[in-house]
Protein backbone atom coordinates (compact mmCIF):
# COMPACT_ATOMS: atom_id res chain seq x y z
CA UNK A 1 0.00 0.00 0.00
CA UNK A 2 1.52 3.34 -0.99
CA UNK A 3 1.79 6.15 1.54
CA UNK A 4 -0.76 8.13 -0.52
CA UNK A 5 -3.31 5.33 -0.28
CA UNK A 6 -2.65 4.76 3.42
CA UNK A 7 -2.92 8.45 4.31
CA UNK A 8 -6.21 8.82 2.47
CA UNK A 9 -7.64 5.58 3.88
CA UNK A 10 -6.93 6.53 7.50
CA UNK A 11 -10.15 7.55 9.26
CA UNK A 12 -9.42 11.05 10.53
CA UNK A 13 -10.95 14.35 11.60
CA UNK A 14 -10.11 17.88 10.48
CA UNK A 15 -10.26 20.35 13.40
CA UNK A 16 -8.47 23.40 12.01
CA UNK A 17 -9.96 24.57 8.72
CA UNK A 18 -10.98 28.12 7.79
CA UNK A 19 -13.94 28.38 5.46
CA UNK A 20 -12.66 31.41 3.55
CA UNK A 21 -9.29 29.70 3.25
CA UNK A 22 -10.94 26.63 1.76
CA UNK A 23 -12.19 28.38 -1.39
CA UNK A 24 -10.71 26.95 -4.58
CA UNK A 25 -8.79 29.41 -6.76
CA UNK A 26 -11.17 29.09 -9.71
CA UNK A 27 -14.17 29.54 -7.40
CA UNK A 28 -12.54 32.66 -5.94
CA UNK A 29 -12.05 34.08 -9.42
CA UNK A 30 -15.62 33.29 -10.41
CA UNK A 31 -17.11 34.87 -7.29
CA UNK A 32 -14.84 37.92 -7.43
CA UNK A 33 -15.88 38.65 -11.01
CA UNK A 34 -19.55 38.04 -10.23
CA UNK A 35 -19.51 40.30 -7.20
CA UNK A 36 -17.25 43.08 -8.50
CA UNK A 37 -14.19 42.48 -6.31
CA UNK A 38 -10.98 43.91 -7.82
CA UNK A 39 -8.11 41.41 -7.87
CA UNK A 40 -4.34 41.92 -8.05
CA UNK A 41 -2.70 41.23 -11.43
CA UNK A 42 -2.25 37.54 -12.25
CA UNK A 43 -1.58 35.21 -15.17
CA UNK A 44 -2.76 31.75 -14.22
CA UNK A 45 -5.51 31.68 -11.61
CA UNK A 46 -3.26 29.74 -9.22
CA UNK A 47 -1.02 32.83 -8.98
CA UNK A 48 -3.67 34.46 -6.81
CA UNK A 49 -2.67 32.02 -4.08
CA UNK A 50 1.04 32.79 -3.96
CA UNK A 51 2.49 34.51 -0.87
CA UNK A 52 5.26 33.81 1.60
CA UNK A 53 4.13 35.45 4.84
CA UNK A 54 1.01 35.72 6.98
CA UNK A 55 0.32 39.41 6.30
CA UNK A 56 0.29 38.96 2.51
CA UNK A 57 -1.76 35.80 2.91
CA UNK A 58 -4.37 37.62 5.03
CA UNK A 59 -4.73 40.30 2.35
CA UNK A 60 -5.75 37.64 -0.18
CA UNK A 61 -7.83 35.85 2.47
CA UNK A 62 -9.84 39.07 2.97
CA UNK A 63 -10.38 39.41 -0.78
CA UNK A 64 -11.67 35.83 -0.87
CA UNK A 65 -14.04 36.52 2.01
CA UNK A 66 -15.32 39.74 0.41
CA UNK A 67 -16.06 37.82 -2.79
CA UNK A 68 -18.64 35.69 -0.99
CA UNK A 69 -21.89 37.66 -0.92
CA UNK A 70 -25.10 35.72 -1.56
CA UNK A 71 -26.63 32.68 0.09
CA UNK A 72 -25.70 30.68 -3.03
CA UNK A 73 -22.09 31.83 -2.67
CA UNK A 74 -21.92 30.67 0.94
CA UNK A 75 -23.49 27.34 0.10
CA UNK A 76 -21.04 26.83 -2.77
CA UNK A 77 -17.88 27.51 -0.79
CA UNK A 78 -19.00 25.47 2.23
CA UNK A 79 -20.07 22.50 0.12
CA UNK A 80 -16.82 22.56 -1.90
CA UNK A 81 -14.74 22.83 1.29
CA UNK A 82 -16.48 19.84 2.85
CA UNK A 83 -16.18 17.83 -0.37
CA UNK A 84 -12.43 18.54 -0.31
CA UNK A 85 -12.17 17.11 3.21
CA UNK A 86 -14.22 14.04 2.30
CA UNK A 87 -12.13 13.42 -0.81
CA UNK A 88 -9.00 13.30 1.38
CA UNK A 89 -10.54 10.67 3.65
CA UNK A 90 -11.86 12.97 6.36
CA UNK A 91 -14.79 11.58 8.35
CA UNK A 92 -15.53 14.57 10.59
CA UNK A 93 -14.70 18.28 10.44
CA UNK A 94 -14.98 21.28 12.72
CA UNK A 95 -14.41 24.39 10.64
CA UNK A 96 -13.92 28.07 11.40
CA UNK A 97 -16.09 30.78 9.94
CA UNK A 98 -15.34 34.52 10.29
CA UNK A 99 -18.70 36.29 9.97
CA UNK A 100 -17.52 39.82 10.68
CA UNK A 101 -15.74 40.38 7.38
CA UNK A 102 -19.02 39.52 5.61
CA UNK A 103 -21.13 41.50 8.08
CA UNK A 104 -19.02 44.59 7.37
CA UNK A 105 -19.99 44.20 3.71
CA UNK A 106 -23.67 44.39 4.69
CA UNK A 107 -24.52 40.68 4.60
CA UNK A 108 -26.85 39.42 7.29
CA UNK A 109 -25.72 36.65 9.60
CA UNK A 110 -28.93 34.78 8.84
CA UNK A 111 -28.00 34.69 5.14
CA UNK A 112 -24.53 33.30 5.79
CA UNK A 113 -25.54 30.93 8.55
CA UNK A 114 -28.52 29.31 6.82
CA UNK A 115 -26.59 28.67 3.61
CA UNK A 116 -23.61 27.17 5.43
CA UNK A 117 -25.82 24.87 7.48
CA UNK A 118 -27.62 23.74 4.32
CA UNK A 119 -24.22 22.90 2.77
CA UNK A 120 -23.27 20.94 5.90
CA UNK A 121 -26.48 18.90 5.62
CA UNK A 122 -25.93 18.33 1.90
CA UNK A 123 -22.33 17.20 2.45
CA UNK A 124 -23.40 14.75 5.12
CA UNK A 125 -26.03 13.32 2.75
CA UNK A 126 -23.68 13.16 -0.23
CA UNK A 127 -20.38 12.12 1.40
CA UNK A 128 -21.28 10.90 4.89
CA UNK A 129 -19.10 13.70 6.28
CA UNK A 130 -20.28 14.99 9.66
CA UNK A 131 -19.40 18.64 10.26
CA UNK A 132 -19.67 21.30 12.93
CA UNK A 133 -19.22 25.06 12.77
CA UNK A 134 -16.95 27.24 14.93
CA UNK A 135 -17.58 30.96 14.38
CA UNK A 136 -14.30 32.82 15.01
CA UNK A 137 -13.53 36.29 16.32
CA UNK A 138 -11.35 38.56 14.22
CA UNK A 139 -8.81 39.53 16.91
CA UNK A 140 -7.73 42.59 14.87
CA UNK A 141 -11.05 44.29 15.66
CA UNK A 142 -11.98 45.93 18.96
CA UNK A 143 -13.25 44.14 22.07
CA UNK A 144 -16.59 45.87 21.50
CA UNK A 145 -16.74 44.21 18.09
CA UNK A 146 -15.94 40.86 19.73
CA UNK A 147 -18.96 41.29 22.00
CA UNK A 148 -21.03 42.21 18.92
CA UNK A 149 -19.79 38.94 17.43
CA UNK A 150 -21.30 37.03 20.37
CA UNK A 151 -24.56 38.94 19.92
CA UNK A 152 -24.60 37.67 16.33
CA UNK A 153 -23.62 34.08 17.06
CA UNK A 154 -25.26 33.05 20.32
CA UNK A 155 -28.91 33.38 19.20
CA UNK A 156 -28.18 30.92 16.38
CA UNK A 157 -26.46 28.35 18.53
CA UNK A 158 -27.43 24.75 17.73
CA UNK A 159 -25.91 21.30 17.94
CA UNK A 160 -24.03 22.18 14.74
CA UNK A 161 -22.58 25.43 16.11
CA UNK A 162 -20.43 24.13 18.89
CA UNK A 163 -17.89 26.74 19.90
CA UNK A 164 -15.94 29.89 19.15
CA UNK A 165 -12.40 30.56 17.98
CA UNK A 166 -9.98 33.48 17.82
CA UNK A 167 -8.04 34.05 14.61
CA UNK A 168 -6.34 36.59 12.28
CA UNK A 169 -2.93 38.12 13.09
CA UNK A 170 -1.91 37.00 16.57
CA UNK A 171 1.38 38.82 17.16
CA UNK A 172 0.00 42.37 17.67
CA UNK A 173 -3.27 41.09 19.17
CA UNK A 174 -2.66 38.71 22.11
CA UNK A 175 -5.47 36.63 23.60
CA UNK A 176 -5.60 38.13 27.11
CA UNK A 177 -7.92 41.09 26.33
CA UNK A 178 -10.58 38.68 25.06
CA UNK A 179 -11.12 37.10 28.49
CA UNK A 180 -14.52 38.76 29.15
CA UNK A 181 -15.75 37.69 25.70
CA UNK A 182 -14.68 34.11 26.32
CA UNK A 183 -16.19 34.18 29.82
CA UNK A 184 -19.55 35.08 28.32
CA UNK A 185 -19.26 32.43 25.60
CA UNK A 186 -18.34 29.77 28.16
CA UNK A 187 -21.32 30.74 30.32
CA UNK A 188 -23.51 30.30 27.24
CA UNK A 189 -22.23 26.73 26.84
CA UNK A 190 -19.88 27.23 23.88
CA UNK A 191 -16.72 25.13 23.48
CA UNK A 192 -13.56 27.25 23.32
CA UNK A 193 -10.37 27.31 21.27
CA UNK A 194 -7.97 30.02 20.08
CA UNK A 195 -5.04 30.58 17.76
CA UNK A 196 -2.07 31.11 20.08
CA UNK A 197 1.67 30.62 19.96
CA UNK A 198 1.96 30.84 16.18
CA UNK A 199 3.07 34.46 15.74
CA UNK A 200 3.00 35.29 19.43
CA UNK A 201 5.07 33.97 22.36
CA UNK A 202 4.52 30.94 24.56
CA UNK A 203 2.87 33.26 27.08
CA UNK A 204 -0.05 33.54 24.64
CA UNK A 205 -0.59 29.79 24.97
CA UNK A 206 -0.70 29.97 28.76
CA UNK A 207 -2.98 33.02 28.61
CA UNK A 208 -5.32 31.20 26.24
CA UNK A 209 -5.48 28.32 28.73
CA UNK A 210 -5.68 30.36 31.93
CA UNK A 211 -7.63 33.45 30.88
CA UNK A 212 -9.75 32.22 27.97
CA UNK A 213 -10.23 28.70 29.39
CA UNK A 214 -9.69 27.14 25.97
CA UNK A 215 -9.87 23.37 25.61
CA UNK A 216 -7.35 23.11 22.81
CA UNK A 217 -4.78 25.34 21.09
CA UNK A 218 -4.66 26.15 17.37
CA UNK A 219 -1.05 26.08 16.12
CA UNK A 220 0.74 26.70 19.44
CA UNK A 221 4.24 26.12 18.04
CA UNK A 222 6.00 28.51 20.40
CA UNK A 223 4.86 26.50 23.41
CA UNK A 224 8.26 24.82 23.01
CA UNK A 225 9.93 27.99 24.35
CA UNK A 226 8.56 27.17 27.82
CA UNK A 227 9.44 23.67 29.07
CA UNK A 228 7.22 24.01 32.15
CA UNK A 229 4.27 24.89 29.94
CA UNK A 230 5.02 21.91 27.70
CA UNK A 231 4.92 19.63 30.74
CA UNK A 232 1.66 21.19 31.88
CA UNK A 233 0.05 20.70 28.46
CA UNK A 234 1.13 17.06 28.45
CA UNK A 235 -0.23 16.53 31.97
CA UNK A 236 -3.54 18.21 31.07
CA UNK A 237 -3.80 16.42 27.70
CA UNK A 238 -4.13 19.68 25.77
CA UNK A 239 -4.44 19.09 22.02
CA UNK A 240 -2.62 21.28 19.49
CA UNK A 241 -4.01 21.55 15.95
CA UNK A 242 -0.85 21.77 13.84
CA UNK A 243 -0.77 22.57 10.13
CA UNK A 244 2.45 21.48 8.38
CA UNK A 245 2.07 23.24 5.02
CA UNK A 246 0.97 26.40 6.77
CA UNK A 247 4.23 26.54 8.71
CA UNK A 248 6.25 26.14 5.52
CA UNK A 249 4.46 28.95 3.67
CA UNK A 250 3.32 31.39 6.38
CA UNK A 251 5.91 31.18 9.18
CA UNK A 252 9.69 31.26 9.52
CA UNK A 253 9.72 27.48 10.18
CA UNK A 254 10.19 26.63 6.51
CA UNK A 255 12.00 23.29 6.72
CA UNK A 256 9.88 20.36 7.92
CA UNK A 257 12.96 18.13 7.87
CA UNK A 258 14.77 20.30 10.44
CA UNK A 259 15.34 18.69 13.83
CA UNK A 260 14.18 21.91 15.52
CA UNK A 261 10.98 22.36 13.51
CA UNK A 262 8.31 22.88 16.21
CA UNK A 263 6.03 20.12 14.96
CA UNK A 264 8.96 17.72 15.23
CA UNK A 265 9.92 18.92 18.72
CA UNK A 266 6.29 18.98 19.89
CA UNK A 267 5.86 15.40 18.71
CA UNK A 268 9.10 14.29 20.33
CA UNK A 269 8.12 15.99 23.60
CA UNK A 270 4.91 13.97 23.78
CA UNK A 271 2.37 16.73 23.19
CA UNK A 272 -0.98 15.67 21.73
CA UNK A 273 -0.92 16.80 18.10
CA UNK A 274 -3.77 16.85 15.59
CA UNK A 275 -2.80 17.17 11.92
CA UNK A 276 -4.84 19.76 10.00
CA UNK A 277 -4.81 21.82 6.83
CA UNK A 278 -5.62 25.41 7.94
CA UNK A 279 -6.49 26.79 4.46
CA UNK A 280 -6.14 23.87 2.05
CA UNK A 281 -6.62 25.30 -1.48
CA UNK A 282 -4.81 28.50 -0.50
CA UNK A 283 -1.87 26.34 0.66
CA UNK A 284 -2.16 23.75 -2.15
CA UNK A 285 -2.89 20.87 0.20
CA UNK A 286 -5.49 18.50 1.61
CA UNK A 287 -5.79 16.46 4.79
CA UNK A 288 -4.22 13.28 3.39
CA UNK A 289 -1.34 15.29 1.94
CA UNK A 290 -0.58 16.80 5.38
CA UNK A 291 -0.23 13.31 6.87
CA UNK A 292 1.91 12.21 3.95
CA UNK A 293 4.06 15.34 4.24
CA UNK A 294 4.82 14.67 7.89
CA UNK A 295 5.58 11.02 7.19
CA UNK A 296 8.00 11.92 4.41
CA UNK A 297 9.78 14.85 6.08
CA UNK A 298 9.88 13.52 9.65
CA UNK A 299 10.26 9.79 8.92
CA UNK A 300 7.03 8.88 10.72
CA UNK A 301 5.91 5.28 10.46
CA UNK A 302 2.35 4.16 9.72
CA UNK A 303 1.59 3.48 13.40
CA UNK A 304 2.49 7.06 14.30
CA UNK A 305 0.25 8.36 11.52
CA UNK A 306 -2.54 6.16 12.87
CA UNK A 307 -2.02 7.53 16.38
CA UNK A 308 -2.23 11.06 15.02
CA UNK A 309 -5.51 10.18 13.29
CA UNK A 310 -6.91 8.87 16.59
CA UNK A 311 -5.74 12.08 18.29
CA UNK A 312 -7.99 13.99 15.91
CA UNK A 313 -10.98 12.06 17.19
CA UNK A 314 -9.94 12.35 20.84
CA UNK A 315 -9.69 16.14 20.49
CA UNK A 316 -12.98 16.53 18.61
CA UNK A 317 -15.95 18.18 20.29
CA UNK A 318 -18.24 15.17 19.96
CA UNK A 319 -20.41 13.73 22.69
CA UNK A 320 -18.82 10.92 24.67
CA UNK A 321 -21.01 8.11 23.36
CA UNK A 322 -20.40 9.06 19.72
CA UNK A 323 -16.69 9.40 20.38
CA UNK A 324 -16.51 5.96 22.03
CA UNK A 325 -18.41 4.32 19.17
CA UNK A 326 -16.31 6.03 16.50
CA UNK A 327 -13.08 5.26 18.29
CA UNK A 328 -13.93 1.57 18.32
CA UNK A 329 -14.77 1.54 14.61
CA UNK A 330 -11.83 3.76 13.61
CA UNK A 331 -9.43 1.60 15.64
CA UNK A 332 -10.73 -1.51 13.92
CA UNK A 333 -10.24 0.11 10.50
CA UNK A 334 -6.75 1.23 11.44
CA UNK A 335 -5.81 -2.22 12.74
CA UNK A 336 -6.98 -3.71 9.46
CA UNK A 337 -4.95 -1.18 7.47
CA UNK A 338 -1.84 -1.87 9.52
CA UNK A 339 -2.35 -5.64 9.24
CA UNK A 340 -2.70 -5.34 5.48
CA UNK A 341 0.45 -3.26 5.40
CA UNK A 342 2.32 -5.81 7.50
CA UNK A 343 1.18 -8.73 5.33
CA UNK A 344 2.39 -6.92 2.20
CA UNK A 345 5.68 -6.23 3.93
CA UNK A 346 6.11 -9.94 4.54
Amino acid sequence: MTLDVFAKALPKAELHLHLAGAVKADTFLKLARKNGIALPPFGEVEELYRYDNLVDFLQIYDLVARSVVSADDFHLIAYEALAHVANAGGRYVEFFFSPQVHQDAGISYQTMFSAILKAMDDAETDFGLVSRLIPAINRELTIDRAFEFLDLVLPFRSDKVIGIGLDYDEEPFPPAPFKPVYDRAKKAGMRLTAHAGEGGPAANVSDALDLLSVERIDHGYRVMEDPALVRRCIDEDIAFTVCPSSTVILTHWRDLTAADHPIRTMLDAGLKLVVDTDDPPMLQTDLAKEYRLLAETMSLDRRTLADLALNSLDAAWLDDSTKRAWRASWSAEIDALLAKEASHGN
